[in-house]
């Protein structure tokens, strides 16, 4: 007879995540035995403290439970956790029902939308329905069988409802395998009744004793790969476009050693950025909206523009007129990444496809004039980052790439001999295109920025999951005002667990970006800067968020310029808790080197004179659109 062991769903649940042990590479190329499930963030409430409440306090000692302040900002902590670890590893979260829930949603679409894996594990209402309609209870009029979780359905990759116990048996394994496929990587959300949660039931022991988990790298198929080397043979001028997929696969070594053999320049999306070291002679640096002069003049001149692990989306393409001459190959492990805008695909791992690409392109080398070139602009390009972030602004309010530069110079004045161990985390507003261009990253993963769903807010929970992940790294959280306000609780979070980060606050007091790109629109200046949204009555905003910070745990300070920042920068990096350090800076500059074209529809009819000639330009624009 089988062996079992008498425990209830949410016992079985938790005994399962903290038996799983993965196989993960660090970045210097070690290779660790470690729980798969770093731990549960969890905010309990009626639907979960009995049940899986219970679960997670005898099993603490084997799997970690994190008290978190925040639903959204503990899901987005295991986001930024799991893209820290290059999707090896990840951190589950479990909500109440109701608003518990709910307020994972936008973690949820961030995940799905930049392939991450995320454990959601929400509470719902009782399969029994005898305490109808239970508190926060949604109740759909025409389907008694929907809950405010089947909100969860379009936001993951895979989502169920585990009404008995013994669907559990089918449901872990499948949310593990989505969890750790290479192409269908993202969010599950396994969403347990209260009552079911404390149902018991006989579990096979063997359940209790998971394989290993070791990440597939599957191959190209052999007609793909000899139609991409055909492809590429075919090139003089191919431009590389380093996406996340790089960094998924963990696969920096063999983009540089193909670069290098075949003299084929670098470009880098905002997922991909720290692929290859920023001083690499054939990093032409960013692409894209915010790319630099470099890489977006090779993207515009390229004849083959080769897409590696990348989505394609519209800020990495200029929406898709950067390019618009060039052929396109597509190596992805996601056949519907790789297959976009009618390019040839080449369905593998990265890692994997680029080994297969190496091998059997010996001999082929771009056009060594090409070459050539690329590498005059990519010295040309660092010589600008550096004129750009070390300018002094004077009397004048700094913008973000001399604060950008302070950050960076910091290192330097603490003794250690660059800021390469720093790992920078950003999300939203101007700082991702400033720091796209201007952030110099030498180490993989040093570059951590959510610009794939560009949530507002993401930056201090991401900043604790990315810390949890690297606690031997100096985590420098850069964010905007607008940004911090839309939520910042993680930050106490951070104190509590004792996971300290650094967080930069550019005050420029408001929703700065929008407003620029509202009158790049042909707009007037309209409710986005807070001095320009006071009503009669109101009155003027004057939040200190040094005050803040010293009142969320951390140590803060509001500095006067670039060059107090550098100071405190210096203490900063030398305290053992989370520090706040808030600067004024303006919006009304940026970085006018590089960028590119990006589609905002802008209306066809207009009392403005601004906005018709704004429609003129942008119909002008989209004639370079590839189609």
């Amino acid at each position: 007879m089988q062996a079992s062991t008498r425990l209830t769903v949410s016992q079985a649940l938790v005994r399962y995540l903290a038996a799983l042990k993965a196989e993960v590479i660090q970045p210097d190329g070690r290779t660790d035995i470690l729980p798969y499930c770093a731990g549960v963030f969890a905010i309990f409430g009626h639907g979960n403290v009995a049940g899986l409440g219970e679960a997670l306090q005898a099993e603490k000692d084997r799997l970690p439970t994190l008290r978190a302040h925040t639903e959204q900002g503990m899901a987005n902590a295991a986001v930024a956790f799991a893209k820290a670890h290059f999707r090896q590893r990840i951190m589950a979260v479990t909500s109440s029902i109701g608003p518990g829930a709910t307020n994972m949603l936008t973690s949820a679409a961030l995940a799905h939308v930049a392939r991450l894996p995320l454990l959601l594990l929400p509470a719902d209402v009782f399969v029994s329905r005898l305490p109808d309609p239970v508190l926060q209870q949604v109740e759909s009029f025409g389907q008694g069988d929907v809950s405010a979780n089947d909100c969860f359905r379009p936001v993951t990759r895979y989502f169920d409802r585990i009404m008995a116990p013994e669907q559990l048996l089918v449901a872990l394994p499948r949310a593990l395998q989505v969890l750790t496929d290479p192409a269908q990587c993202g969010p599950v959300c396994l969403a347990l009744p209260q009552d079911v949660q404390t149902f018991a039931h006989d579990w096979p022991e063997d359940f209790f004793h998971p394989a290993l988990i070791r990440m597939r790298r599957p191959p190209a198929d052999a007609q793909e790969l000899a139609a991409a080397c055909a492809l590429l043979k075919s090139a003089k001028r191919p431009l590389i476009v380093a996406g996340g997929g790089v960094l998924y696969s963990q696969a920096w070594d063999a983009l540089r050693s193909f670069a290098q053999t075949h003299g084929v320049p670098v470009s880098e999306t905002q997922a991909g950025k720290s692929s290859l070291a920023w001083d690499h002679p054939l990093n032409l640096g960013a692409i894209g909206v915010s790319g630099s002069p470099a890489a977006n003049g090779a993207a515009e001149q390229c004849d083959l523009l080769f897409a590696i692990g990348t989505r394609l989306q519209d800020f990495t393409t200029g929406s898709h007129a950067l390019y618009a001459q060039a052929r396109l190959l597509s190596l992805n492990i996601q056949p519907l990444d790789a297959a976009k805008k009618r390019g040839q695909p080449l369905l593998a791992d990265v890692r994997t496809g680029l080994g297969q690409l190496t091998a059997a392109l010996a001999g082929w080398r771009a056009d060594p004039d090409w070459s050539a070139s690329c590498r005059h602009q990519a010295a040309a390009w660092a010589t600008r980052v550096t004129e750009l972030t070390t300018h002094d602004p004077g009397d004048a309010l700094p913008y973000d790439a001399e604060v950008i530069g302070a950050v960076r110079e910091s290192a330097t004045d603490v003794g250690l001999d660059s800021a390469d161990n720093d790992i920078v985390v950003c999300a939203a507003g101007t700082l991702p295109a400033e720091l796209h261009k201007l952030w110099r990253s030498a180490l993989p993963g040093n570059y951590h920025m959510d610009y794939a769903y560009s949530c507002m807010g993401y930056e201090v929970a991401g900043g604790l999951g990315v810390k949890l992940a690297r606690p031997e790294r100096e985590v420098i959280v850069i964010v905007g005002d607008g940004s911090y306000m839309m939520l910042n609780s993680e930050l106490a979070s951070s104190v509590l667990l004792g996971r300290k980060i650094i967080v930069v606050i550019l005050d420029n007091r408001g929703y700065g970006c929008i407003e620029r790109l509202q009158i790049g629109s042909g707009g007037a200046s309209f409710n986005n800067m807070l001095d320009d949204c006071v009503p009669e009555g109101g009155a003027r905003s004057a939040i200190d968020f040094a005050m803040h910070g010293r009142s969320m745990g951390a140590d803060a300070v509001h500095v006067r310029d670039t060059e107090e920042l550098r100071s405190e920068l210096r203490r900063a990096r030398a305290a053992s808790k989370s520090q706040v350090l808030v600067i004024n800076t303006t919006h009304q500059r940026t970085t006018g080197d590089g960028g590119a074209w990006w589609e905002v529809a802008v209306p066809e009819v207009s009392a403005r004179a601004e906005v018709g000639a704004a429609h003129r330009a942008y119909l002008q624009a989209k004639t370079r659109q590839r189609r």
